[in-house]
């Protein structure tokens, strides 16, 4: 809708004719010349033509354009625009990421090629990530150790250069579930969002820290945080052989979900994470109006440089 800012502006419009009525026309000054009468004649014919032909008609019409051109400019005129709000969830959602030595196997592939489990998780974990507008983010890693990689914020494009950024070595090599998704807890308690949602993607088996998994995820039942995990890894405890590295414990992290209200999921293909992405995208849908929001497109640049142009090509008129 187009309007003015300032319309009472427009008030000034007559002010020209206001202040030539009040004070007349201002006296020419100038010296004289004695020519002869008939030379004098020719040059009075000769200016007469000149107003007769518009030029003086013409100059205060371009003035008066002019001035009606500037008096708009500061008026400020605007067109009222709907932009698209950013979606607000009232959610909290805390992306848990293991970083430990076991992310380095290459047994996931992707169009044909292998692909190691860290460059898939991030590869997918950045896309959802990116999905998550309206949600609050944040992002922890962990191997040996838990680490808050990336604070809450409704800047998920920040958090999935996050995840795409992330190494393997950072934070130990060893696999500490209970610290990492500790850490997320520790971080939630202040939270006062309508829904708090930890996704905890681990492809090993908690072989460090003091504290038991089963009890974490306790605390999160009574913190009312739901923990969605997801296994990663073609193998885990029950199917691979005695001894064997680089499987999960998908039985824990099943006992995690199913202790905190969450889901759990079993990846062991690059599509099978595709379409675990999907499945939180569903759970933890996204769809929820955010504030309207009004911005105003200003035109007052548009008659300011008009003027400004006549003003210049005035001028130019003059003095050639």
């Amino acid at each position: 809708m187009f309007e003015l800012a300032d319309p009472w502006f427009l008030v000034l419009l007559p002010l020209p004719l206001l202040v030539m009525w009040l004070f007349g026309a201002a006296p020419m000054a100038g010296g004289a010349i004695r020519v002869p009468g008939r030379i004098g004649e020719a040059l009075i014919a000769a200016q007469q033509r000149r107003t007769l032909d518009g030029g003086l008609r013409l100059r205060f019409g371009i003035l008066w354009v002019i001035w009606g051109l500037l008096i708009l400019a500061i008026s400020g005129p605007r067109d009222l625009a709907p932009v698209s709000a950013l979606k607000v969830t009232g959610r909290d959602l805390a992306i848990v990421l293991d970083l430990s030595g076991s992310m380095v196997r290459d047994d996931f592939h992707l169009g044909g090629e292998p692909l190691t489990r860290l460059e898939a998780v991030t590869t997918v974990g950045a896309d959802f990530a990116r999905r998550r507008g309206g949600d609050r983010v944040a992002l922890i890693v962990f191997g040996s150790e838990a680490y808050y990689a990336a604070p809450f914020s409704f800047d998920v494009e920040a958090v999935a250069r996050r995840i795409e950024e992330a190494q393997i070595g950072i934070s130990g090599r060893a696999t500490n579930i209970s610290d990492g998704l500790g850490l997320a807890l520790k971080r939630m308690a202040q939270s006062d969002a309508a829904s708090r949602v930890v996704i905890l993607l681990s492809d090993g088996v908690n072989n460090a820290g003091a504290t038991n998994p089963r009890g974490v995820a306790e605390l999160a039942a009574q913190m009312g945080v739901r923990v969605h995990t997801i296994a990663l890894g073609p193998k885990d405890l029950t199917t691979a052989e005695a001894g064997e590295r680089g499987v999960v414990d998908a039985a824990t992290l099943r006992a995690i979900s199913e202790i905190s209200g969450g889901e759990s999921f079993r990846v062991k293909t690059t599509k099978d994470l595709a379409q675990v992405a999907d499945a939180l995208d569903r759970l933890e849908s996204t769809d929820s109006d955010g504030l309207a929001a009004e911005v105003f497109r200003d035109y007052w640049p548009w008659p300011a440089s008009f003027a400004a142009l006549l003003g210049l090509w005035l001028a130019w008129r003059e003095l050639s």
